[in-house]
């Protein structure tokens, strides 16, 4: 895997149009050739935001996990993994909290209340900030770095599960499973389906995307560490030998004769 980037610059501006021609079209779907829903009417419009928003933060934090692991195995240890673990966290955590906004604008009409103690809520809040943490912890220098924030990611990760079955273990006021339900049969069809499936294409070309690019970042970033770490022992060293020199000259000079 190479170090500095996970696509190849063609292959990522293919991947950016594609992104970006999927939101375009996702919009139309959205808008204008999806029907509104019997009850919710146009406010169910959110789903195919909201919905995909979520499924990008389960797959970000997903990566993030993978990463982790692959980082831990000695076998696969590299600062690759770790690099990736870190940029898909970035990402999974700016795209929970879309979800949770776009959740309080759909449950406001729907629910009459911007915010409810309701399980699925309050554990996608938990999500957000245990990953906030994570992140949090990247930045604290040190040796053993990355393993520390390996294993936290990993420890996080379990509450991914809890947000997406908590709507069947406990009662709320979320619906059970549109798609992924006990019964694998999706409650929903038609054009309605279509826009919702294709939103979440879209959402995963654009996280694709992003997390080349925040990799590309991240490579950069420990580069310039890197570089800047070798110039200062460059420079310290130098100093030495200028000092040393110095000292060296001044002792030749006393012994001198007159």
């Amino acid at each position: 895997m190479r170090e500095d980037a996970l696509l190849n610059r063609r292959v990522a501006t293919v991947v950016g149009w594609s992104a970006l021609a999927s939101l375009a079209v996702l919009a139309v779907l959205g808008l204008w050739v999806a029907p509104p829903d019997a009850v919710q009417r146009d406010a169910q419009r959110l789903m195919y935001l909201h919905v995909p928003a979520a499924w990008l933060a389960y797959l970000a934090f997903g990566v993030t996990a993978l990463g982790s692991a692959l980082y831990l195995w000695r076998r696969t240890r590299s600062p690759v993994w770790d690099r990736i673990a870190g940029a898909s966290a970035e990402i999974g955590v700016v795209f929970t909290a879309l979800t949770l906004v776009l959740g309080s604008l759909w449950g406001r009409p729907v629910w009459g209340i911007w915010w409810a103690w309701d399980a699925r809520l309050v554990t996608t809040a938990v999500l957000f900030f245990l990953y906030v943490g994570y992140l949090a912890l990247r930045r604290i220098p040190g040796p053993g770095r990355a393993t520390r924030c390996a294993i936290a990611a990993l420890i996080a990760f379990v509450d991914v599960p809890i947000v997406h079955f908590s709507v069947d273990w406990w009662r709320t006021l979320h619906q059970e499973g549109t798609v992924f339900n006990d019964e694998l049969k999706a409650q929903i069809h038609g054009s309605m389906a279509f826009t919702l499936f294709w939103g979440v294409l879209a959402f995963t070309l654009v996280f694709v995307y992003l997390l080349d690019k925040r990799y590309r970042l991240e490579a950069l970033e420990e580069g310039r560490e890197e570089r800047e770490l070798e110039q200062a022992i460059a420079e310290r060293v130098a100093s030495g030998d200028a000092g040393a020199a110095g000292g060296s000259g001044e002792l030749v000079d006393s012994g001198a004769p007159r």
